[in-house]
């Protein structure tokens, strides 16, 4: 779903989807030599991407997140959001974009809407988007994914801006009529 629209080749470095049954503590070595797993961290996990390759997910997860696709929770249109971030060496919020204009705006709106996660977030205020996104520019885009796409409407009501560099990025118009044409408005709406 992610990628309908997007021109260019997308998740050029994904080798791997690891997909575990329910949640999980990931696992790693315990000593150099050693071929002992161990945890590590205490957290359960419902998803994660890594920068070289690999997208973990969580079927049960992935299925409740299915269920109800207005909550705007998708750990699946999460992780992949995160592989589109990635695609150009880092994980920072900002996915490959068409020229350097693109950058500015981006740049501009994304770090506008995330201090203002931010903030309510620390104000104890509801959101729109899932107070996590509020951990970083990389969590932010892909938090921000998961609304575009569940909770269209309402993004694009109370973060037009977001919304629209969103519905640029992937030409696509959730909360409208259907795919954005380059340069024009959706398919179907009044121009």
């Amino acid at each position: 779903m992610l990628t309908l629209h997007l021109r260019d080749p997308f998740y050029s470095r994904l080798r791997s989807i690891v997909v575990y049954p329910h949640t999980y503590v990931p696992q790693s070595a315990a000593g150099v030599h050693s071929m002992t797993l161990q945890p590590k961290e205490e957290t359960s996990r419902l998803g994660e991407s890594w920068q070289h390759g690999a997208v973990v997910l969580s079927w049960d997860s992935a299925r409740r997140d299915v269920a109800d696709f207005h909550d705007g929770k998708n750990v699946v249109l999460h992780e992949f959001a995160h592989q589109l971030d990635q695609e150009h060496e880092g994980a920072d919020g900002v996915p490959v974009l068409p020229n350097s204009s693109a950058y500015r705006a981006w740049g501009r709106v994304m770090r506008e809407d995330f201090l203002e996660l931010r903030e309510a977030v620390e104000d104890g205020e509801r959101t729109v988007m899932n107070r996590y996104g509020a951990t970083n520019p990389a969590e932010f885009f892909a938090v921000a994914t998961e609304c575009f796409f569940e909770k269209a409407e309402v993004l694009r009501r109370r973060h037009p801006e977001l919304y629209e560099e969103l519905k640029g990025y992937y030409g696509q118009d959730p909360a409208g009529a259907g795919p954005v044409p380059e340069g024009g408005t959706p398919a179907g709406s009044a121009a």
